[in-house]
């Protein structure tokens, strides 16, 4: 079972850089026009040029605390880092499930309004399968 957490745990290093880049949704004003895919790269450029604070926030949220959560419990499957360090590595598997959330809610806000139109695309499942995945082998791997 540990071979098959650490291997997933690695598989995951692979698979969230893909998800960055990956369509996390399709967006346009009104119904009749072509809509514009979103990732998270896309979404961030867009950020940066408008608002930096929240710009370095959704970077953290999106990159870097899934990321070094999973590095962390990499370093710490090859017991290269102290089982001290599980707690903080739990927190950062919560602060990326906040990113995701506010997709959703941005999802749903946009729908009621009713002048865009959004549909979710396939980068959202597996951005939010890859934060899943952390969190289960983190909490799977804590049993062990």
């Amino acid at each position: 079972m540990r071979r098959i957490l650490i291997c997933a745990n690695l598989v995951l290093l692979v698979l969230f850089p893909i998800s960055w880049f990956a369509p996390l949704l399709r967006a346009g004003l009104l119904p009749f026009f072509d809509l514009s895919e979103i990732s998270v790269i896309s979404g961030l450029q867009s950020l940066w040029k408008s608002d930096v604070f929240l710009a370095l926030a959704v970077t953290f949220f999106a990159i870097f605390a899934p990321y070094l959560k999973t590095i962390g419990l990499a370093l710490m499957q090859f017991r290269l880092l102290s089982p001290r360090v599980a707690p903080a590595l739990h927190i950062l598997g919560k602060l990326a499930m906040a990113d995701i959330f506010l997709i959703a809610l941005y999802i749903i806000l946009v729908k009621g309004i009713g002048m865009a139109r959004v549909e979710t695309a396939w980068g959202l499942y597996l951005f939010t399968g890859c934060v899943l995945a952390s969190l289960t082998i983190s909490l799977l791997g804590r049993n062990r």
